[in-house]
């Protein structure tokens, strides 16, 4: 067996009139993520964990925001696929930790949704997803409530 790490970030910007998506849960709260799919930063960073770990480029290479079909999709679906895309380059996941930086809202009550969603999403157990939430204690934009970030390494396992 190989083994492969890969690291992936994304950064959205909160605003009004917008779901807030994270780890494909419809988050109750006042503001959501601005972006051209659904802006969900988790699921985001985790397909560039994965991606980056089989060298096959970042979430821009596959899903281009410059590509209608993909305004305002579901972020879920976007990472089945990358799912698909490892399994077919004879890649498997061994695990994921992510990170997800807000001030607000709390989000450990979404925590269990959220890991079941990803792991369905790839088809792994939800023992191999861990997800933590922070905040960053009033510093910076995401202190400041003006966007939410994610954080994601990914080990990848394959024969070569």
């Amino acid at each position: 067996m190989k083994f492969r790490i890969g690291t992936g970030y994304d950064v959205h910007r909160l605003a009004e009139n917008r779901q807030l998506i994270i780890g494909g849960v419809n988050i109750p709260y006042h503001l959501g993520l601005l972006g051209h799919s659904d802006a969900d930063v988790l699921t985001h960073a985790i397909m560039d964990a994965i991606l980056g770990a089989a060298g096959l480029g970042d979430i821009g290479l596959h899903f281009p925001d410059s590509d209608a079909i993909y305004k305002d999709a579901n972020s879920l679906c976007m990472l089945s696929e990358v799912g698909k895309i490892l399994n077919k380059e004879g890649w498997a996941i061994e695990n994921i930790d992510a990170t997800i930086i807000a001030q607000a809202p709390k989000l450990s009550p979404f925590r269990d949704k959220m890991i079941q969603n990803i792991s369905q999403a790839l088809g792994i157990p939800a023992t191999s997803v861990n997800i933590k939430a922070t905040t960053e204690e009033g510093l910076g934009f995401t202190g400041a409530g003006q966007g939410i970030a994610a954080q994601a390494v990914c080990m990848i396992k394959g024969k070569e």
